[in-house]
């Protein structure tokens, strides 16, 4: 492992990606979640992903000048289009617009379309939160899991983001999961540190059950969490984030996919509940912090986030695997 400033993440991954072609807004969006990521500890999508960004630009497939527009559809629904760029860049321009049409309406949603999206979700629901609303978030992917019961990939590892805003000053309750078992980049990471990962993570290509990372990125599937629960919410984030905003379903973004091993094309549904109003009043922030409380009082537990936050707290530094540095030199 490398120690490095969060800064110098940042630096390296902005200037990386402004030798392969992405202007100055596309960098700087993609570098500050890369950052952010590395920051808060999770490595599976900080500077793991930078390859991945550059081999999309370096295909073409992604614009690195890519400018993202913001319109509203209805009074509630906003419209944000990627104009092919990856999706940082898209989600910073949805958010102020987003925020303005929650306070009006008190409630409101963006559909985010033509973007590539290779990111965690908890960057844009954070924000929301820290804006006191409450935020939603659902993205689709390459389809890498299969349906309860089936043996064929057609689901995303499709995770869903939720914010909580808190008062005084506390950071928001926010938790960004996948309806897989784990996160696809973790299975990479497990793979590439030659590391086993739990039983129900996925099969192999024949079917059976595997422990063995490499085997799932094989021909292999993977599997949703909780059996036919989460295999329920990926079908739903496929409809929330693809049909319902008119956009790709994971396997139609495989078949628009160039193989360059860079993110697929598709889109991201969010939501933005202003609290105020649907309470019809003040106490919901204090009512939500007495159950939030009572979770903090256990013995054992913790809140959702609440590891990412403490990470962020330090203020760095972090700790980079020496493999992604070398891949990243290579480039």
């Amino acid at each position: 492992m490398a120690t490095m400033s969060v800064d110098a993440v940042l630096a390296l991954a902005e200037g990386t990606l402004r030798r392969f072609g992405a202007d100055e807004a596309n960098a700087g969006a993609v570098a500050r979640t890369i950052a952010g990521a590395e920051r808060d500890g999770s490595a599976s999508h900080g500077l793991f992903r930078l390859p991945g960004y550059v081999k999309a630009l370096r295909s073409g497939r992604v614009k690195g000048d890519a400018a993202p527009a913001a319109h509203a559809l209805a009074p509630g629904i906003l419209r944000v289009d990627g104009d092919d760029g990856f999706a940082p860049l898209a989600l910073e321009v949805m958010h102020d617009p987003l925020v303005a049409m929650a306070r009006k309406q008190g409630i409101a949603m963006a559909g985010v379309i033509r973007t590539h999206h290779f990111a965690a979700l908890w960057p844009e629901v954070e924000r929301l939160a820290e804006a006191g609303l409450v935020g939603m978030a659902m993205t689709q992917a390459m389809p890498y899991v299969a349906p309860a019961g089936g043996r064929e990939a057609l689901f995303g590892t499709n995770p869903q983001a939720f914010a909580w805003p808190r008062p005084d000053g506390k950071p928001p309750l926010a938790f960004d999961q996948a309806a897989s078992t784990m996160a696809r980049g973790d299975v990479m990471i497990h793979a590439r540190d030659g590391e086993p990962v739990p039983h129900g993570v996925g099969i192999d290509r024949d079917g059976n059950d595997t422990t063995d990372p490499a085997a799932i990125l094989d021909g292999g599937v993977q599997l949703a969490f909780g059996g036919y629960k989460g295999s329920a919410i990926a079908l739903m984030v496929e409809l929330m984030a693809s049909s319902l905003i008119g956009e790709r379903f994971s396997h139609e973004a495989r078949a628009a996919h160039n193989g360059d091993g860079g993110p697929p094309v598709g889109g991201e549904f969010v939501l933005a509940i202003d609290p105020g109003a649907a309470s019809g009043g003040d106490g919901w922030a204090a009512h939500g912090e007495s159950i939030l409380a009572r979770i903090e009082g256990m013995e054992g537990t913790r809140l959702p986030g609440a590891r990412r936050h403490a990470n962020r707290a330090t203020g760095g530094p972090v700790e980079v695997a020496d493999a992604v540095l070398a891949e990243i030199e290579a480039l």
